[in-house]
């Protein structure tokens, strides 16, 4: 009985290593102070969020997610299903990436490493976190000026934060005319300059590699490209 019981247990042990999810992108890493949760390694699927692989934590905060990619995309990490509040933003790609986080300040400074085009969108972001506060503070001036109703105060604010928005729509088109080898190029052109001039989102298509032109992202905005050309032309 003792030996039917032992073969049942190697049997479900096999069955269960043997059903955990392979992929050509391991993410693996370490969020410091959650012991006990669900992790899920979520993407954008058309326009909803969807899980494509999980783990639970009890007792361990180290943690191994997998999927199988393509071309490079963003990915997101949660926590039992928290999708909104707090989750960390990465660019996944093939191969192993390690992150690690804390459960206190959970996605807002987290170690990524592995991923090339998380240095790029890093390196982005960077730069874009002080045209926001820049952003905030005529928010805060607009608000003032109103207030008191300034309108002189108020024409100025108002040409102070045109002046920021060309800034930044003109940041982000450079930044991925420099980085169009890598997937993050379109991804920002997507995300960042949607609602910018054709002929800007056109210069950043041209400029993509192979490479990028034939990823998920490149494909994206080169659909994105053809319906607004299509559009002014009617």
């Amino acid at each position: 009985m003792k030996k039917i019981i032992a073969l049942i247990a190697i049997t479900l042990v096999a069955f269960a290593c043997s059903s955990k999810k392979e992929g050509n992108m391991i993410v693996k890493g370490q969020i410091k102070g959650l012991k006990k949760g669900t992790l899920y390694l979520q993407k954008m699927k058309d326009t909803i969020l969807v899980s494509v692989d999980s783990v639970n934590l009890l007792g361990d905060d180290k943690f191994t997610l997998v999927d199988n990619l393509e071309s490079p995309v963003v990915y997101y990490i949660t926590f039992d299903g928290n999708t909104d509040e707090k989750r960390l933003l990465f660019f996944g790609e093939k191969g192993e990436i390690t992150i690690n986080d804390n459960i206190e300040e959970f996605g807002f400074n987290p170690e990524i490493s592995g991923s090339e085009n998380q240095k790029s969108l890093e390196e982005y972001f960077k730069i874009t976190r002080r045209f926001n506060d820049q952003n905030l503070e005529l928010i805060k001036l607009n608000f003032n000026a109103q207030k008191s109703n300034n309108l002189d105060s108020v024409k100025m604010v108002e040409k102070k934060f045109n002046a920021l928005t060309r800034k930044r729509v003109l940041f982000a088109t450079n930044f991925a005319l420099n980085n169009s080898d890598k997937e993050v190029a379109p991804y920002i052109a997507l995300t960042e300059l949607y609602d910018a001039n054709i002929r800007l989102l056109d210069t950043v298509n041209n400029s993509l590699s192979d490479k990028v032109k034939n990823s998920d992202y490149g494909k994206r905005l080169q659909k994105f490209v053809s319906k607004i050309k299509k559009d002014e032309n009617k």
